[in-house]
């Protein structure tokens, strides 16, 4: 049996924070303003994640009123998940997630995020795509003023 999720997520850039997608610092002059650290890319897989059993959200199993949540590495979110989803009995298929980002560009770091994604997920390179797109300049996104991500993953039956 086979369950398909999707998950997205944005947050806003500020001056202050560090800049943190899919596990890996990206250097930059602003980062990501949330309670963790704000990793827009593994929120969205996480989401994604939940999505597929019908678990929830990341803010139902994640709140960002408990205090032990702020500024936590959301790789140990991620890895919370994952070992919920091998629970419920099902591991990953495959994942495909976007990162939407006018600045900084990303394909500098994809191959790193891929290779941390995978270390935490226990799954192959194969297994996980992750492409940027900019927003040409449009909304707050295309305005440097954010960056959102998409995930979709299937999940089988172990």
């Amino acid at each position: 049996m086979y369950r398909i999720g999707q998950g997205f997520d944005i947050h806003k850039l500020v001056e202050g924070r560090k800049l943190i997608l899919g596990g890996v610092e990206i250097p930059y002059t602003k980062g990501l303003l949330g309670h963790s650290d704000a990793d827009a890319l593994t929120h969205a897989i996480i989401d994604s994640m939940l999505g597929a059993l019908a678990l929830g959200d990341i803010g139902t199993h994640f709140p960002d009123n408990d205090p032990k949540y702020k500024d936590i590495d959301s790789l140990v979110l991620l890895n919370h998940t994952y070992n919920l989803i091998k629970e419920q009995g099902y591991l990953i298929n495959n994942i495909d997630c976007t990162i939407f980002a006018q600045e900084p560009k990303m394909k500098p770091y994809i191959f790193s995020i891929q290779k941390k994604l995978c270390s935490v997920l226990n799954i192959k390179e194969s297994q996980i795509s992750i492409k940027a797109k900019t927003m040409e300049e449009m909304d707050s996104v295309g305005q440097k003023q954010a960056i959102s991500t998409q995930a979709a993953v299937l999940l089988k039956r172990s």
